[in-house]
């Protein structure tokens, strides 16, 4: 999973063009991106889109982004998409891990109902889009078997706690990389993938590349998009290339020739147990983007 791109779940034309994009995850919005009049709507062609595109081989995962607990409306979107078994949900404004294991038992229900294997369907938390949000980041150990990802978001936060901007000459502010911070550290903690948030100016493809490149030399594995255009970028930025595949790799075979050392020396550098860890993670990144075996 290095790229999840929203689409309007109200739009079939976008949804259409969505699943031709390349991204690992399609996300089918139904919460920011839908106005309020529109939201029945946009399930019943979210609810059709899954059903005729889920049997597919050649599609992205499809995740639906359902609206936020606080909205009164997670319910019903859960009853509209849960029936045709989309292959996860996406959960914004959580509050902690507490709104994870809710909507894991929500969805164990709908499960039942619709005869899909228990525990089939992922989770993905948006967790920083709320200040009160921020000192719950530790809180999602262990709370969902579902829980896949997440990801941190600097709009709603922005507008919850009344900045007037949450970027300054391109680069986030303070109160927002302290945020996207404390995702990184509490996905890693969770064991699950740490997700960079949008970048919004979707025509600058070269500042959308130095955002993935900081965020990948963070520990971020995988971004969110808010156009196509910006899915082949993530894609390519977030795979591991030639040169770092071919290192990592020497490193893992350093470490075993050693007998797993706790320290080995490798063209002129002493290496410890930390980047042994380091280059597993990297080749465990490039086999789940295909370009290693």
């Amino acid at each position: 999973m290095r790229s999840l791109l929203f689409v309007p779940g109200d739009d079939t034309r976008k949804l259409t063009k969505g699943t031709a994009s390349g991204a690992d995850v399609m996300i089918v919005d139904l919460e920011d991106s839908v106005a309020a009049d529109a939201k029945q709507k946009a399930r019943e062609t979210t609810r059709y889109f899954l059903r005729d595109t889920l049997p597919s081989s050649q599609r992205p995962r499809l995740y639906v982004r359902v609206n936020a607990f606080d909205s009164g409306m997670t319910e019903a979107d859960l009853q509209a998409v849960m029936r045709v078994g989309p292959d996860g949900i996406v959960l914004p404004k959580s509050s902690s891990g507490r709104d994870v294991a809710r909507l894991h038992a929500m969805m164990s229900v709908y499960e039942a109902e619709a005869g899909t294997p228990d525990g089939r369907t992922g989770i993905i938390a948006i967790a920083t889009e709320t200040a009160a949000s921020l000192f719950a980041l530790g809180t999602y150990q262990d709370v969902s078997s579902r829980l896949a990802g997440m990801a941190w978001g600097g709009e709603d936060l922005s507008a919850d706690i009344g900045a007037a901007a949450n970027r300054a000459n391109g680069e986030f502010t303070e109160p927002f990389r302290f945020a996207r911070n404390l995702c990184l550290f509490g996905a890693v903690a969770a064991n699950v993938a740490p997700i960079d948030t949008v970048f919004t100016s979707f025509r600058d493809l070269d500042g959308l590349r130095a955002e993935c490149e900081e965020a990948i030399r963070d520990g971020f594995t995988a971004k969110l998009a808010i156009h196509p255009s910006q899915v082949p970028v993530i894609n390519e930025t977030f795979t591991p290339n030639a040169a770092e595949i071919e290192r990592a790799s020497r490193i893992v075979a350093a470490f075993a020739e050693a007998g797993n050392a706790g320290v080995i020396g490798l063209d002129g550098e002493m290496l410890d147990r930390p980047h042994l860890t380091r280059a597993n993670k990297l080749l465990d990144r490039a086999r789940l983007a295909g370009v290693f075996a």
